[in-house]
Parts: structure tokens; sequence; C-alpha cells
């Protein structure tokens, strides 16, 4: 690494990202997509507060050198060598504890023949921290929690969630009847683990199915905060044409983001004048021609379908440990 680029180590949740040596810590963790807590970022609030264990690193309110041992304020502290640092604020992936709240429902309005955009408030949004990819539940009265992908970005103040409800989906049809501009709901969160705690650093494969595309819009959304720049390629499947509800979005990404590829997939649709790619998903995406020795995936859908895919990709050179799904966690295979 050259000499005017550190690397900063977070324990105890141990992510890891690169500082330059003109840069603030809070700054570069900014950049990498870390979610260090601040407010004023000029050292006064002191909640990017954090403790030096080992390393060189610089005050640059005083220029003095921070001692081994010491706080330090994130924001005001530059890297003299590669660090290590403690600040218990920081969670991994998957490791911030679910938690209750009541949100305030701010728009709930159709974006297709069967998918819902759902806005949410909630009052102390600074209470809330969680990851891109993420989700949380919507709990009812007298019925069971109902699971839903957070579509929006950590960054952002509103919550968004994009629900399938037909007559077909019960459970998914009494939150929508449920959810009325203006009136509370009780939510509770984050959950998952196949999140994004930082900015990776290597390509992405995002592989979707139906409103999976959810999840996606979050990590892209994260993402494009950050100065990540690796390559990010999007498989979303779909049955049929116009069940891709915001396709007009993933190809303003690929417009406005030149690391940005967008492959639609339609299994079975009648319109043979689009111009989306009509084969199944998962053979669509074995032959997208990326190195599988150097991407991580993320995959959103049926546990079918990520098992599906998940399986094809390892055999075809994947390493297991590159491949990230919510359905490995609540559909384990026995």
């Amino acid at each position: 690494m050259d000499s005017s680029r550190w690397q900063v180590g977070l324990e105890p949740s141990g992510i890891r990202y690169v500082t330059a040596a003109d840069k603030d810590l809070l700054s570069a963790a900014a950049g990498a997509g870390v979610a260090v807590p601040s407010a004023c970022k000029n050292g006064v609030c002191e909640l990017c507060e954090a403790r030096l264990l080992s390393g060189s690193a610089l005050n640059t309110r005083n220029q003095q050198t921070i001692p081994v041992g010491a706080r330090l304020m994130m924001c005001r502290t530059a890297a003299l060598d590669h660090l290590e640092l403690e600040i218990s604020a920081v969670m991994a992936a998957g490791n911030n504890q679910p938690r209750k709240f009541q949100a305030n429902v701010v728009d709930v309005s159709s974006i297709n023949h069967d998918v819902y955009r759902v806005e949410l408030q909630l009052p102390r949004r600074r209470e809330l921290s969680f990851h891109a990819g993420q989700y949380l539940s919507v709990n009812l009265p007298d019925a069971e929690p109902c699971y839903f992908s957070i579509a929006s970005s950590p960054a952002e103040q509103n919550l968004e969630l994009h629900i399938q409800a037909s007559p077909e989906w019960v459970s998914a049809q009494k939150v929508i009847d449920a959810l009325k501009s203006g009136q509370t709901v009780s939510l509770e969160l984050p959950h998952g683990k196949a999140c994004l705690d930082c900015a990776p650093d290597k390509p992405l494969l995002l592989v979707a199915a139906g409103t999976g595309f959810a999840q996606m819009k979050s990590l892209v959304d994260y993402l494009q905060g950050t100065s990540f720049s690796q390559p990010v390629k999007l498989y979303w499947g779909v049955r049929r044409h116009e069940d891709m509800y915001l396709r007009s979005m993933a190809r303003q990404w690929e417009n406005d983001w030149p690391e940005f590829s967008f492959q639609p997939v339609v299994g079975d649709d009648d319109d043979s004048e689009w111009s989306g790619h009509h084969d199944q998903l998962v053979r669509v995406v074995l032959a997208s021609g990326m190195d599988l020795n150097n991407v991580d995936v993320h995959a959103s859908g049926s546990p079918t379908m990520v098992y599906t895919l998940m399986d094809a990709l390892v055999e075809a050179g994947l390493p297991p440990e590159a491949f990230f799904s919510d359905v490995l966690e609540y559909a384990p295979r026995n």
C-alpha cells in the first residue's frame, strides 16, 4: 500500500477501510460507507470518539501525535500509519440488534398492478441503525409478523418498502389494507445478515427476483453514496414484462453510474418485441462472464431461486463464502 494511504481497523466490529494522509478518519469512513456516529463533525459532539489501540495518529486541531491508548475524535484525527481503533458504536454486518419502533405512514402508492411503494417515517430516526440490504417486520395486531426488505439506504431519513399484495398474498394484502397515510404502524428492525457494513473491495453481482429488487435498491443507493468504484451488475428476473415495476429506475442507474450495468430477465413474456432476455434467470447469470473468483454475490428471491443460483455459481467456481442471501438464514437447507 502506498505510504500516503493507511488501513484503519475498527474493533470489535472487524471492519477495515482505507484512509489517505490528508483526510480525517471520519470523512474517510464515510467514503467507505462505514456508519460512524456523528453530528457536528468538529469534535464537540464527541459521537465519533474512539480509542487508539495501535499505530500513529495526528490530532489535526493541535498538530500533536496521539499516544496509543488515548481517546480521539475521528473527525479531527489523521492517520500517520496503519491504525487499530476501538469503537463499540460501529456494528458489523447483521450485528445491530432488532428493536421495536412506532412509525408514521407517510404514503402508500401503487407502482404497478400488484406492487405498492410504502414510505414510513420514524419520529426518532437517529435511534435506528441498520445496514444496506437488511429487512424489517410489520407487526399488526392479532397477526403474524410480515417481513419486507428495506428498499432505502441507511442514509435516508424515511424507510421505503416494496410490498407485493394481491388476494393470493393474503398476509401482504392485510398489511396494505392496514397501512393508511397519517396512521402509525409497529415495526421491528433491523433483521438480516446479508447486508453491507462498508463498501466491498471487489466487484458485485446482484441478483433479484420479483420484489427482491427492493434489497438491491438499498444496496445500490448506499454504494452510490460512497467512494466505491468497482463494477456492479444487476440481474432482475420477473415472470412478465409488467412485473418489472421500477425498470426505468434501474436504467437510470445504468445511465448515471459508469460502474453499474443492468440486465432484465423475463421468464415468460408474450411481448416478443421487448428487448429483455427471455431465458431463465440463473442461466443468464451464469453467462455473465464475470470472474467468479473475484466477486461478491447478493441474491434476493424465493428459496428455490436462491439455492438454484448458489449451487450453479459455486459449481462454476464461486467460493461459497462469497454468496450472500437472507434465504440462507431464514430457510436453511437440511
